[in-house]
């Protein structure tokens, strides 16, 4: 906890804690008084389904206030209409002294029963030395609920017998969020809440480490995320016009964004847009990635196809002749797959520079995603390429999903194969073929479950050097796994992380989990007249064939005998 602030600070920031909330509240009433994004937040919280929420947000958008109004909301109702205890934990006084203030103002504009605001000493003992007791200050409010809103230092013993809410705001800077989080988490043995918010602090800080472990599959905590430019178009400088009285236009807004952003300078990405910084080594270890290729070539193949650059120019027939040599091979593959398997396909399409790659994963029943085949095509024309994938797709047993990159040039690919496979769309949600456009946002969400599979040994790949490289290359580029611009190998074979990348868009494939429904009618009951007639027919034709004699009936009902 930081020392006492000068008179002239303390002014300001209780000034600006206040931030005139009941002039915004007459403007705009208190239903609307938060934004879109701070109401979604109290609006998570409030379900019983969340109870460790991680919160990676852009500095000063006001999250720690919409936080205080959730605190409030808590700790001022009755403990059999869910109220509790909050507890708010930060690393600096200021901003614990911030929170108490906003608390207090969503108090009186709640309507609750706040019986005191003050500072209080409580006794913080060190386990390793009893003898040592310490006088800690700490700023509380109490309800008529019984209830009250403690702001705390960071240390975790502060915790230690206590129940409730607990905030850990701007938790990447606090000294040791690990055992902070130990602490917290004992309340939810009796019903307590969690909530980690900050902005980012490094790639290799303890609360990326969660973040990560969340977007990865690894952790069950809740997540949500507000940049800078999100909180911007839900109205966050048409709020702060209303406060500071200035009038709103978009081209005031955005100056005022590029001025933000400028005054940050390179931290603009880490400070606004939730991005940490750090981070620019490799995305899976050499070792790690030569320990999840445990497949052999004969076990899931690896073709590679190379037409001829003048391959256009040459005769149909030739062309024809030289395409089917390898959709054979590739059939030949494909009759080697696991029937009893779900399988998922990847596509990255590439014509001149890169190889188009096809990745097919098999799902076996502990959910393990072995590769079964990869094809790789150079100089090879889309047409072809659109064969290929649809000989791979017709025929990969158990089909579960197919995702083709289609940021530029793949757009049309994908495209084909949807009307023949059905393409994935919000109004068409039982397509099988999803479009991709990819981006740091998709590789941000779906790089974590790859990473996390090569992790915990759920995947299986096959022993390839190329696709060892492409593994290689990428990289967590400002805290995000990326493929660089960069291409390595020989000219003519240049690689772009092209394997990666269609291994990614198959995972992600096989956790989409698309599965067709089929309707079959119910046959029609029939009476007890039909049934007898039936039986008379039956016995009827039974007789003829005994005697060699045969009518249309039985004609109909053998149609073998023509």
């Amino acid at each position: 906890m930081s020392g006492p602030i000068p008179q002239e600070d303390w002014v300001r920031v209780r000034s600006e804690s206040m931030a005139n909330l009941d002039d915004v509240i007459d403007s705009v009433g208190l239903p609307n008084v938060l934004l879109g994004y701070q109401s979604r937040t109290v609006s998570l919280l409030e379900t019983t389904a969340v109870r460790v929420l991680f919160i990676e947000k852009s500095r000063r958008i006001g999250e720690t206030w919409a936080l205080a109004s959730y605190a409030v909301l808590r700790a001022g109702r009755a403990k059999d209409a869910g109220g509790m205890d909050a507890m708010y934990i930060s690393y600096s006084q200021e901003m614990t002294r911030e929170f108490i203030d906003a608390c207090a103002m969503w108090a009186r504009a709640f309507a609750h029963a706040a019986v005191a605001q003050e500072e209080f000493l409580f006794d913080d003992t060190d386990p390793a030395h009893p003898d040592e007791t310490r006088q800690i200050k700490a700023f509380r409010i109490q309800f008529a609920s019984g209830f009250e809103i403690l702001a705390l230092s960071s240390a975790p013993r502060t915790l230690r017998g206590k129940q409730g809410l607990v905030i850990i705001d701007e938790a990447a800077f606090v000294d040791s969020l690990k055992e902070l989080l130990k602490a917290a988490l004992a309340n939810l043995m009796w019903g307590g809440q969690v909530v980690v918010c900050s902005t980012h602090n490094g790639a290799d800080n303890e609360f990326n480490v969660q973040v990560q472990d969340i977007l990865g599959g690894r952790s069950k905590y809740s997540h949500l995320k507000i940049d800078f430019d999100q909180a911007l178009l839900e109205g966050l400088y048409e709020r702060i016009c209303l406060v500071t009285g200035r009038e709103w236009s978009p081209e005031a807004e955005a100056a005022w964004r590029q001025d933000i952003i400028d005054f940050y300078g390179d931290g603009a990405d880490e400070e606004l847009f939730c991005v940490p910084s750090m981070g620019s080594g490799a995305w899976l270890t050499t070792p790690l990635i030569e320990a999840r290729m445990t497949l052999t070539p004969e076990e899931a193949p690896v073709i590679r196809i190379a037409l001829p650059l003048d391959y256009l120019q040459r005769p149909k027939l030739e062309r024809d002749h030289l395409a089917q040599i390898h959709l054979d091979t590739i059939k030949e593959a494909l009759e080697g797959l696991d029937e009893n398997r779900q399988h998922a396909f990847g596509y990255d399409p590439a014509r001149k520079a890169d190889p188009a790659v096809m990745t097919l994963l098999s799902i076996d029943k502990v959910l393990t995603r072995r590769a079964a085949l990869t094809v790789e095509m150079r100089n090879v024309p889309f047409a072809e390429q659109k064969a290929i994938g649809e000989l791979i797709m017709r025929n990969a047993p158990r089909l579960v999903g197919a995702a083709i990159d289609a940021t530029g040039t793949g757009a049309n690919l994908a495209e084909d194969l949807g009307r023949v496979f059905g393409l994935h769309t919000e109004e068409t949600p039982g397509g099988l073929v999803w479009e991709i456009k990819l981006s740091q946002t998709w590789y941000n969400e779906n790089f974590p479950p790859l990473k996390t599979a090569f992790e915990d040994g759920a995947i299986q790949i096959t022993r390839d050097a190329e696709h060892a490289i492409d593994l290689r290359l990428v990289k967590v580029i400002r805290g995000i796994p990326s493929i660089p611009p960069e291409r390595v190998g020989v000219a003519g074979a240049k690689r772009h992380g092209d394997f990666a990348v269609a291994l990614v868009l198959a995972y992600f494939a096989s956790r989409m989990q698309w599965h067709e429904y089929a309707y079959v009618t119910a046959p029609t009951p029939k009476s007890r007249f039909e049934e007898r007639a039936q039986e008379s027919d039956g016995w009827r034709d039974r007789a003829n064939e005994k005697s060699g004699a045969f009518h249309l009936g039985s004609l109909r009902r053998n149609p073998g005998i023509y």
